[in-house]
């Protein structure tokens, strides 16, 4: 796997990092291996989407697995809807992969019900600040875009709650920035 992802690296040649990835996933003797083998390049979505591909051929019942394939669709702008089918059927297995509720939420195309989904994964995950954070970004834009008070009251709060909880500068300061231009379009 070394060997094709640095040639990848060197020449760019899409088509054959896929033929290659093939050969390699065809000689594979289970999704384990297939796993450990693309496990060092999961960031490079172009590797690990062919790889995860076959995972899940051999391994349809694996919520990791889906979670990791739509998360690697998504960041090659394979759409909505695969992302959101390949999502809802990891929560079909593991409902609480916390992943597979993040991809079901970002890939709704509808921004009110992008809302409402992001307000599902924060009632399942009171702790999880990445859906804080992204459920107060889509009220603001919801909030913003429809002139709707109870959307921006939303996205407010929850930026205040989580500047309350910030540690680092940086967040503290992007936080105050999005509390401040919030509370000005009020």
């Amino acid at each position: 796997m070394t060997a094709i992802v640095d040639e990848y690296r060197h020449t760019a040649d899409v088509p054959r990092l896929l033929e290659r990835l093939d050969l390699v996933a065809a000689r594979a003797t289970s999704a384990e291996e297939l796993m450990l083998a693309v496990k060092p390049y999961l960031e490079m979505h172009e590797v690990a989407g062919p790889i995860y591909e076959r995972v899940i051929e051999r391994d349809p019942n694996n919520a990791q697995a889906l979670v990791i394939l739509a998360n690697a669709y998504w960041l090659t702008g394979r759409g909505g809807d695969v992302v959101g089918d390949l999502a809802s059927r990891a929560l079909a297995i593991d409902p609480a992969n916390r992943g597979a509720w993040h991809l079901w939420a970002l890939s709704e195309g509808v921004p009110r019900t992008r809302l409402q989904r992001w307000q599902q994964v924060v009632a399942r995950f009171p702790d999880d600040d990445l859906a804080k954070a992204t459920m107060a970004d889509n009220a603001a834009g919801i909030g913003a875009s429809e002139d709707d008070p109870a959307a921006m009251q939303l996205a407010l709060d929850t930026f205040k709650e989580l500047r309350a909880r910030a540690t680092r500068p940086e967040q503290r300061n992007a936080l105050d920035e999005a509390i401040t231009a919030l509370s000005k379009r009020r």
